[in-house]
């Protein structure tokens, strides 16, 4: 029997096939389609109730004032909605909600509550002034105007927080994106409003 030879071109075709395959792999990342991160993130600055003790019958429940200090009551603090919208899905069906909250220490975050979207090749969190637009329309909107990204997605599925560094004034901003950076497309968006 003889020996089948393998010319050079071959041996570069078959190279160049490998190295094609191994980049389209990489860049795409396919294997992400079919695996889900879930994130739970409790908002900040809200306590879990805690429990109160009982008080003996025939004594108080509240401490009492000094005589003559009137009982004056407290300024709400805490966590404050300032926006919020649904995502609408675009280049993947997407659903949740996003909220734009300032914080008791007067920082603000924006709280992804309730996601489900795909997984995908470098995600990322995108305020942006652009508009919402729904369809095809609304895929590449987001990075013709004014955005900050406010960090990678945490996760494809849950509720998650991600806060706005110190310089971004969030009253400039309109809404919020699922931002894939590798291919400059949304995976979906909500209009941030405010009430």
């Amino acid at each position: 029997m003889g020996r089948v030879r393998v010319g050079p071109l071959a041996i570069g075709v078959l190279l160049t096939v490998v190295v094609g395959v191994g980049a389209g792999l990489f860049w795409f990342q396919p294997w992400k389609l079919w695996q889900d991160e879930t994130v739970t993130e409790a908002l900040p600055g809200v306590e879990e109730p805690s429990r109160v003790p009982e008080v003996p019958p025939g004594t108080s429940s509240s401490p009492s004032a000094p005589s003559g200090t009137p009982a004056t009551p407290s300024a709400p603090s805490g966590p404050v909605t300032l926006a919020s919208g649904e995502l609408i899905s675009h280049e993947h069906s997407t659903s949740g909600t996003v909220k734009l909250v300032r914080l008791a220490d007067g920082s603000h975050i924006v709280r992804l509550e309730s996601l489900d979207t795909s997984n995908g090749p470098d995600l990322r969190v995108w305020l942006t002034d652009a508009p919402v637009k729904e369809g095809r329309a609304g895929w590449h909107v987001f990075d013709d105007g004014r955005y900050a990204s406010l960090g990678k997605l945490k996760g494809n599925k849950g509720s998650q927080n991600y806060a706005l560094p110190k310089d971004v004034d969030p009253s400039r901003y309109s809404s919020v994106s699922i931002w894939c950076d590798r291919f400059d497309v949304s995976f979906g968006a909500a209009e941030l409003v405010r009430g």
